[in-house]
């Protein structure tokens, strides 16, 4: 009995040590991320601001992408995976170079500055990802810790960034592998994203919040449209991914060179920004979210627009992410469909976001945790059928192609294949 007991005892010792070592190192990371993406959030507002009021600043597009290019193979990162990196270094171990940090931010404000369509979610997992594995080299962490560091890293600058730290703890376990949830993570993730989300706020970056009013009751009428609703941002979803990737594929195979791509992708932004007649589609796309929420209207094209938008920019080889413009191209749509079905516009803004982030993700906690975030609990009926629709038919494409599907959507086989 005596043996027993001390068995356990050394046991639960061993526990109590784990947990103190994640929860200081969670910390440390939450801090030294929730800064660093303070500091990128600041900066992005800055850039932008200023090519909102300097308009000629996109005719500079090509040349801020021959300088991203430039950077990259200054610092011999020319085959740059972006976030399938991140991805890929905490499935398979590969090589995850801190330089990937200050090339990120540096790239994602140069194509945010010269008007290119891009997010900044993509920029905040590499930059948070990078960090966490330096810091788990740094302490000579073993390959599977520093896994845990990277997913650290990951939910600490997504919170920052997004203010939204319930979602942000949950994404970095959930994106890597479709079907299992990383949780060895949890507590690391969810620590590093809450003291993030602290010091950003701190500082006064402002949380991405809309809050829903005046919601339709639920019914089976508003069940089913919404139901219909996420059944075609499923769809949408697989198109914005399969434009995404067939975008890069015809840059690369028209134009060996990435100097010539990154110029001549940036030429052709420009141009469609001339044909457009503004530069509505440039930045992350926040602007035409706030405009379907408040005024619950909007022009009709808008959803197709930003998604060419952004794949003619980032398929290019400009920086920085795809998840904000989704979230833009779902509310474009879900605001139409409201207006032609005669269902709340704001409600069916709401749900295309969240429908189509979660159809690029394949993240369905997440989704369902970003929406509670972002618009409320009241609306939390129709967010449920969203996510829960949207993620089934879906199917087996997403943004990121290191991403596994490790157990199928529609069977409890285990497939373990890449997404398409």
């Amino acid at each position: 009995m005596r043996e027993f007991l001390l068995h356990k005892l050394k046991h639960n010792l061993k526990r109590a040590r784990t947990a103190g070592k994640w929860i200081v190192v969670s910390i440390l990371i939450g801090g030294i991320v929730g800064g660093a993406g303070t500091f990128f959030s600041f900066s992005l507002s800055f850039v932008n601001l200023v090519r909102e009021k300097n308009p000629w600043l996109i005719w500079l597009l090509p040349v801020g992408g021959l300088l991203i290019v430039g950077a990259y193979r200054l610092l011999h990162d020319e085959k740059d995976a972006g976030t399938n990196l991140v991805i890929s270094a905490i499935q398979s171990g590969d090589h995850l170079p801190f330089r990937m940090a200050p090339l990120i931010f540096l790239s994602t404000l140069i194509t945010h500055l010269f008007g290119g369509s891009a997010g900044r979610e993509g920029a905040a997992l590499q930059l948070g990802g990078s960090i966490g594995n330096g810091i788990g080299s740094l302490f000579r962490f073993d390959e599977k810790d520093r896994h845990i560091m990277i997913m650290c890293g990951m939910s600490a600058a997504f919170s920052a960034l997004f203010g939204t730290p319930m979602a942000a703890a949950f994404f970095s376990m959930e994106v890597i592998s479709v079907g299992i949830m990383h949780y060895a993570a949890l507590v690391p993730c969810v620590v590093s994203s809450l003291i993030a989300h602290e010091i950003a706020a701190s500082f006064g970056v402002q949380a991405e919040a809309f809050r829903l009013a005046a919601l339709p009751a639920f019914s089976v009428r508003t069940a089913v449209l919404v139901v219909l609703l996420a059944i075609l941002c499923a769809l949408l979803s697989i198109l914005f991914c399969v434009l995404m990737h067939q975008t890069e594929h015809c840059y690369k195979k028209l134009f060996k060179n990435p100097y010539v791509r990154v110029f001549a992708g940036g030429c052709v932004v420009v141009l469609l920004t001339l044909l457009v007649g503004s530069q509505r589609y440039s930045g992350a796309g926040i602007d035409v979210i706030t405009e379907c929420m408040r005024m619950q209207t909007i022009v009709p094209e808008t959803f197709v627009l930003k998604m060419l938008f952004t794949a003619l920019t980032l398929g290019a080889g400009f920086k920085g992410g795809e998840i904000v413009p989704s979230f833009c191209s779902g509310a474009a749509f879900g605001c139409l469909y409201g207006s032609l079905v005669g269902l709340n516009p704001a409600l069916c803004t709401a749900v295309g976001m969240c429908a189509v982030f979660c159809g690029v993700t394949n993240c369905p906690v997440t989704s369902l945790l970003i929406s509670f975030e972002l618009f409320g609990y009241e609306g939390m009926p129709y967010f449920l059928l969203t996510v829960a629709f949207s993620y089934m038919l879906s199917g087996y494409f997403g943004l990121y192609r290191s991403q596994k599907i490790i157990y199928s959507k529609y069977k409890t086989n285990y497939i373990n294949k890449k997404t398409t």
